[in-house]
This record gives structure tokens, C-alpha cells and sequence, in this order.
């Protein structure tokens, strides 16, 4: 089972959290949120980046949350036990 963030309880924690933002280039551009930004298609390549938050709860978005849903299954598999997708993405978010 997926855990997820409420768009809500994101806003209301924002400053708090460890994003991993994994949307486009011109994505984060138009609109920057912080965290560590890898796009969607190079996770594989840079798991590496993502050790040091391995056992902490790390927030994965994206605009929609469908890419997101996808990363956090890839990232439980690989043995990362406090991820969470945002509901709906930044979509979501930003409709509050």
C-alpha cells in the first residue's frame, strides 16, 4: 500500500518536508517548491542522491501525481520506507 500527503497537510508542512520534486525542467521553473529535484526519467540513474533519505519521510511530486505514484512504488522497492505521494500532485495543491 501507497502512503500519501493530503495537498492540505502538504501546504500546512511544506517547510518542513523533504521533497523529492521529479517534474520537468520547465515545470520546476515555472513554479519552485525546494527539494531535491530529479526528473521522472533519470530516477534510476540517480538513486544515489536519494540515500541519505532512506529511513526519513521523503514527499515525492509531481504536477499531476501520476508520475509520482509511479516513483514511489520504484523507491519502496529499492528500500525506502517513508515515502509518501502527494495527492494529486501540485495540481491539487495549488487548486487550495
Amino acid at each position: 500500500m501507497l502512503n500519501t500527503i493530503s495537498p492540505q497537510e502538504f501546504k500546512d508542512r511544506l517547510a518542513e518536508l523533504s521533497i523529492l520534486d521529479i517534474r520537468t525542467t520547465d515545470e520546476i521553473e515555472d513554479f519552485p517548491i525546494g527539494g531535491i529535484c530529479v526528473l521522472f526519467d533519470e530516477l534510476m540513474e540517480r538513486l544515489d542522491l536519494l540515500e541519505p533519505y532512506k529511513n526519513q519521510e521523503l514527499v515525492v511530486v509531481c504536477y499531476t501525481g501520476l508520475q509520482s505514484k509511479i516513483a514511489c512504488t520504484i523507491l519502496k522497492k529499492r528500500g525506502f520506507s517513508h515515502i509518501k505521494n502527494l495527492e494529486g500532485g501540485l495540481e491539487a495543491y495549488l487548486s487550495l
